[in-house]
């Protein structure tokens, strides 16, 4: 069976405890189903979600992703059983490779054999919350003697993904797949190599998770969104990951020429790769009948859960945004 459509509003709202305390309450009093994490920086996404779970009402609570490379298996499996008990059956664990920016700038951690690092985590996780006692000995991880109590409702773990063998590994290994930043063009295969994964594991391809985050905003001034999403996101896919991901995506020479201004410190060489067709793929912006359109189609073309992230720091935009997508509005 499918999974259903679900609505997400994403945290953190800032850095302010009170303005992500009020988002959670907004969102359950307008119908939104989920509210799911970013894991970027201050303030810690696992601990946030711990402080804030007297708000969350109904909402299923994830997080999408924590990077695999910054904590060990051990202390993942040991957080997540803490969260499963506060949000017993709530609880999503995301994990993911991140990016080297990131990893090797932010953390000074080298990002080394990501797929094989992300699909190793998942396993011992996994292992982890089913209470069995640790006894790994793989490529990129060990563990050996560690144990603790499982959970009765067990914590599913969903995988990030961007090209064809993360996207199968993730839908084999783990129990959803989540998606970020692709033009349009790129999801049909998206999703075609989720059910290649899930087929691996003996699974119904129909029945894996896709959750997507969305860089959305939902303005009258088109061209004005489009010209803040390429200086705003430009820079991101310059990053080795995202700079692979693009060319996988069948935008070669644009990636080339990303990577090349960024090399040569070219910040309007970097920018001006991007048109504004590929911007308007990648991102969601336009009026909210637009944008909810191309919601939408995402669900048509294989999007479970949707992730709304406001492409904005102005209050008014952001309100303005999560208002377009109450699920009466939307109607998936």
């Amino acid at each position: 069976m499918p999974p259903r459509q679900r609505l997400a509003v994403t945290l953190p709202a800032g850095p302010k405890l009170e303005d992500n305390i009020a988002r959670v309450q907004w969102a359950t009093a307008n119908g939104y189903d989920d509210a799911w994490f970013a894991d970027g920086g201050a303030p810690d996404s696992l601990t946030l979600a711990a402080g804030l779970t007297p708000h969350f009402g109904n909402l299923r609570v994830g997080v999408a992703v924590t990077p695999v490379f910054t904590r060990t298996p051990a202390v993942l499996a040991a957080t997540a059983n803490a969260l499963g008990q506060l949000i017993p059956g709530r609880f999503v664990l995301g994990l993911g490779a991140s990016s080297q920016t990131m990893m090797d700038g932010w953390h000074g951690v080298p990002m080394e054999k990501p797929l094989t690092r992300v699909k190793e985590t998942a396993i011992m996780v996994r292992s982890m919350l089913a209470g069995e006692k640790s006894n790994f000995d793989l490529t990129t991880l060990r563990s050996k003697g560690y144990r603790q109590p499982p959970l009765a409702e067990p914590v599913p773990v969903y995988l990030a993904a961007l090209r064809s063998k993360m996207i199968e590994m993730a839908a084999e290994v783990g129990d959803g797949v989540v998606f970020n930043l692709w033009p349009k063009r790129a999801l049909p295969k998206m999703i075609e190599h989720v059910a290649i994964g899930a087929q691996k594991a003996g699974k119904d391809p129909a029945s894996v998770e896709v959750v997507n985050r969305y860089m959305v905003l939902v303005t009258n001034d088109k061209a004005a969104g489009l010209a803040r999403f390429k200086a705003m996101m430009a820079p991101y896919y310059a990053t080795p990951v995202y700079n692979a991901f693009l060319a996988w995506a069948g935008y070669e020479d644009v990636a080339k020429t990303i990577a090349d201004g960024w090399a040569e410190r070219d910040r309007g060489k970097t920018t001006g790769a991007i048109s504004d067709d590929l911007a308007n793929d990648i991102a969601v912006i336009g009026t909210a009948d637009e944008c909810r359109d191309r919601i939408r189609w995402a669900a048509e073309t294989g999007i479970h859960t949707h992730i709304v992230a406001p492409l904005s720091d102005d209050p008014a935009e952001i309100q303005r945004t999560f208002e377009a997508f109450k699920p009466d509005q939307l109607g998936l």
